[in-house]
């Protein structure tokens, strides 16, 4: 789908897994707008997306889900339930105060200004060494935070063997990903 052309449009409709969600369209650059795609308190979506996404993990082996704060979290949540694992990591987007030894990488993305960093507290780095796991996020535009998340992963010593995400926004991502739906991206 990659791009299409911004004409002033308010809205984008976008059909997931056999739902409808109204995006509002908005600008997040001199020449972008992005459809915004928001799964937090969603519920109907967030089952229905997890449900789909766990058929495509089924057939890989991990031991681990992990994912970016904060609204991957509701998506993490409802595969680890489905697929059966009794837990899951996230990567938190500050260093907190009950984190001992946290690991940091730092991460750009078009829907925050500036660097932000992601934080693998060293409990859950010390958990996940040596172990297989599967990074899973809402959307992935231009991969900043998977490649953050894969660079904490790699500081923690766990192997990925895939990465997975409900929506793939625009052509800026070029890696291996297990996506649901391709999202455009609007240029004027």
């Amino acid at each position: 789908m990659g791009e299409m052309r911004y004409i002033g449009q308010t809205h984008y409709q976008l059909e997931v897994c056999g739902l409808k969600r109204n995006l509002p369209v908005i600008q997040v650059g001199d020449d972008l707008w992005i459809a915004s795609f928001v799964m937090l308190g969603d519920t109907q979506l967030v089952n229905v997306c997890a449900g789909a996404l766990a058929s495509k993990l089924a057939g890989y082996d991990f031991d681990f889900l992990v994912g970016p704060e904060a609204k991957a979290v509701p998506l993490l949540h409802a595969l680890s339930t489905i697929l059966g694992h009794r837990q899951y990591i996230v990567c938190r987007k500050s260093v907190k105060s009950y984190m001992q030894d946290p690991l940091v990488a730092e991460v750009e993305s078009i829907t925050t200004q500036g660097v932000q960093k992601l934080v693998l507290d060293g409990i859950d780095a010390a958990r996940i060494s040596g172990k297989r796991v599967a990074v899973v996020d809402d959307v992935v535009s231009t991969g900043g935070s998977i490649e953050a998340v894969e660079a904490l992963m790699s500081k923690a010593g766990a192997e990925i063997v895939c990465k997975a995400a409900v929506l793939k926004e625009g052509s800026g991502y070029t890696g291996d990903l297990i996506y649901l739906q391709e999202l455009a991206v609007f240029r004027r």
